[in-house]
């Protein structure tokens, strides 16, 4: 059991990277839908409005924590973003966020708050310029 508990604690800057990395795709394509109608053009706001400058953090900001580039930091913004955005678009229609469907910003949200304290584990820019 030791022999496993070491393994998995040895790789656990590898996979902190990769959850990094999968969130952070994840979070770009809300942007990239929203700026530019790809992959799905549901929402295309006036790029100098609120969804607007949402869709430009998550594309741009979102790609910063990707690459693992200034990752604490821009993971902040991102936090910060998600937290503004439940409480404006979602918390107004429930408290409950599987009756106001902002789950996925409560998620996001917290994931991006790890990274401000995990950084962006050993696969980052930030661990290349030994700043991780």
């Amino acid at each position: 059991m030791r022999k496993i508990v070491s393994r998995l604690t040895a790789l656990s800057p590898v996979v902190l990277s990769i959850l990094r990395i999968v969130v952070a795709l994840l979070f770009v394509e809300h942007g990239t839908s929203k700026l530019f109608g790809f992959p799905s053009d549901q929402m295309r706001p006036a790029l100098f409005s609120l969804f607007g400058l949402a869709g430009v953090l998550e594309t741009f900001v979102g790609a910063l924590v990707c690459i693992g580039l200034y990752t604490r930091l821009a993971a902040f913004l991102l936090s910060g973003e998600m937290a503004i955005g439940y409480f404006k678009v979602h918390y107004p229609h429930s408290f409950y966020p599987i009756l106001n469907h902002g789950e996925p910003a409560v998620l996001f949200c917290f994931a991006f708050f790890y990274f401000v304290f995990a950084g962006g584990g050993r696969l980052s820019v930030d661990a290349l310029q030994g700043r991780a």
